[in-house]
């Protein structure tokens, strides 16, 4: 084990002064997988159009067919006609329709895992966070829930062979809590350079559920701009605004469409930068207390995952706590 560890800080050693997202060859242009909504100019749509279109978040072929019509409708200046014409071109441009089995195995091995940091939680989660997918952890406060984001955010800049994505993170904080501090002492534990991996934090602090809203938007069209790729997206936490801007049960269920709508936004945004090889794990972050209590004793936890969610049951010292 100390061996392994020692290996571990000599390969972490040789990126503290180098920047960690890199591409293997600078002067080689990506072929990427995906179609700008610029393209859709040669199928007749017109300039001014498209840039309505990426006003409002639409910033390839893909993201327009996986939009509802009535969502591309709203977009002030886009009539009825204008938007048939755009979903007709944005079809035919983009590859979304069926595919055998084996062209969906070629296209998952693209996708990838991001570890915790903490081993026996990776084990659990087979490798740790999945790409292409949202990631709910939930727990009580003071559980880790902040930390574990500290961590990943780190974490997802390393090289695959140190359990991260050679990638960029987004971070967007809807209760103050984000530390710049705890990023530098995570990375310096890591052995990396400090500033390099804060300089691939791109952080906002979000204030309501709608200004969550208008930054999954400017995430989306970030990624797409941005020459570098993005591994990780991370929201702590996803109920921060809804809990304050919703109170009571007559407001239940405007809450609960609202949530599902960013959640859907969030996930059409990691589909989307999986498709450009860019894969975003958009992480929904909230933590048990059976998980820093894995951290710091290494105890043995089982898990179940139900849907999104991720269900951590502790069994330490004969006791069981359902978390």
């Amino acid at each position: 084990m100390a061996v392994a560890e020692a290996t571990l800080k000599r390969k972490a050693a040789t990126l503290a002064t180098t920047d960690l997202v890199a591409t293997e060859d600078d002067d080689q242009e990506e072929d990427l997988p995906y179609n700008l909504i610029d393209k859709l100019q040669d199928s007749g749509i017109n300039a001014a159009d498209l840039k309505k279109l990426k006003d409002a978040g639409f910033n390839t072929s893909q993201s327009v067919v996986f939009a509802m019509r009535k969502d591309l409708l709203s977009i002030k200046g886009l009539s009825d006609q204008k938007v048939d014409k755009i979903i007709e071109a944005a079809r035919k441009s983009s590859e979304v329709g069926f595919v055998t089995c084996t062209q969906l195995v070629s296209k998952m091995k693209s996708r990838f895992q991001i570890a915790t940091g903490a081993g026996k939680l990776d084990q659990m989660l087979g490798g740790g966070m999945e790409s292409c997918s949202i990631t709910e952890i939930f727990g009580e406060f003071r559980c880790g829930k902040t930390q574990l984001c500290h961590s990943l955010a780190v974490m997802a800049q390393l090289p695959s062979n140190m359990g991260g994505a050679n990638g960029k993170v987004v971070y967007m904080d809807t209760e103050g809590t984000f530390r710049p501090d705890r990023i530098r002492q995570i990375a310096e534990a890591k052995g990396v350079s400090a500033e390099a991996a804060m300089d691939n934090i791109i952080y906002a602090r979000v204030y309501t559920s709608e200004h969550l809203e208008q930054l999954l938007v400017e995430a989306a069209s970030l990624m797409v701009k941005d020459e570098d790729r993005f591994a990780l997206v991370i929201v702590d936490s996803i109920m921060g605004g809804f809990r304050v801007d919703y109170s009571g049960r007559g407001e239940l269920s405007e809450r609960q469409q609202k949530l599902a709508r960013v959640l859907n936004k969030l996930q059409k945004v990691s589909e989307d930068n999986c498709i450009r090889q860019t894969c975003s794990s958009c992480c929904t972050l909230a933590m048990s207390l059976a998980l820093r209590q894995c951290f710091a004793a290494n105890c043995p936890i089982n898990w179940r995952s139900t849907g999104m969610q991720l269900e951590f049951l502790q069994t330490s010292h004969g006791s069981q706590a359902v978390c």
